[in-house]
């Protein structure tokens, strides 16, 4: 069970986790499929004997990955008596590779692993070469041709500062009105180091206060376009100002996303 903010004051335990999404259907619990939070939800009640609730920082789609998804975890514990580093190699032991524990904490009393976070960063890797990478194909987005990485710089500037984001958001079910305005602090490519074999991956890192459905993978999704020489850098500042979906390309593939960290003060 995934559950809301933490209300009554109680502590409880905060879990880094990574994994490879590649696998599951999403974080969240759903009847009928393997999830990361259904998988990590079951290994934790078996170790702590008793049953727990879940919060998790980012939802993350079915597909995306994660290196610092933040997890509350809830339910009648002493957290301040569980041996922490004993659980998490349980915990290792019984989900990794695949998912892997990287830390256990006792969080401070009122602490909530998604209402307490105040920014996120994702990544988004991009292979821009002939040939794809067997070694990479799970992780990234694999493009045949070069990217003009100047232009694609250069328009995810225009991301920057506060924004609707509708062309770029799912809008939430049951819930037509939900503002999709959020604010955008970082928006940068960088080249990674390669390996003998041609460039090395391309890096897009964006960071911003909260994200909303496929917003990320939307706005990789134009600015790779922009890379092939498609959209100009101006085409992104006017997909914004239509707050039209209809304006957006295909989606970029789930497999290329990551949420990289979680900001908390």
């Amino acid at each position: 069970m995934v559950s809301g903010p933490d209300v009554t004051g109680r502590d409880h335990l905060r879990l880094l986790v990574a994994y490879d999404g590649t696998d599951f259907h999403g974080f969240a619990e759903n009847a009928g499929v393997r999830t990361v939070g259904g998988e990590l939800r079951s290994a934790l009640t078996t170790v702590l004997g008793s049953p727990v609730e879940l919060t998790c920082a980012g939802r993350t789609d079915t597909g995306v990955h994660a290196r610092g998804q933040v997890v509350s975890v809830r339910g009648e514990l002493d957290a301040a008596s569980v041996d922490r580093e004993r659980l998490r190699a349980s915990l290792v032991g019984m989900l990794g590779p695949e998912v892997v524990v990287r830390s256990v904490d006792v969080a401070p009393a009122g602490f909530d692993a998604r209402f307490s976070a105040t920014g996120r960063t994702y990544r988004y890797r991009i292979l821009d070469r002939p040939d794809p990478d067997p070694f990479l194909a799970r992780q990234v987005w694999w493009i045949p041709e070069s990217l003009d990485v100047g232009a694609m710089g250069a328009a995810a500037g225009e991301l920057l500062g506060e924004h609707d984001f509708s062309t770029f958001c799912r809008r939430p079910k049951g819930d037509p009105d939900a503002s999709l305005v959020r604010r955008v602090e970082e928006a940068a490519f960088r080249r990674e180091d390669g390996e003998g074999d041609g460039p090395g991956v391309l890096r897009f890192e964006i960071t911003a206060s909260a994200f909303c459905h496929q917003m990320v993978r939307s706005v990789v999704g134009l600015l790779a376009e922009v890379g092939r020489g498609r959209r100009s850098v101006a085409d992104v500042a006017r997909a914004l100002e239509a707050r039209d979906r209809a304006h957006l390309p295909t989606l970029a593939p789930p497999r290329g996303l990551t949420l990289w960290s979680v900001r908390y003060d």
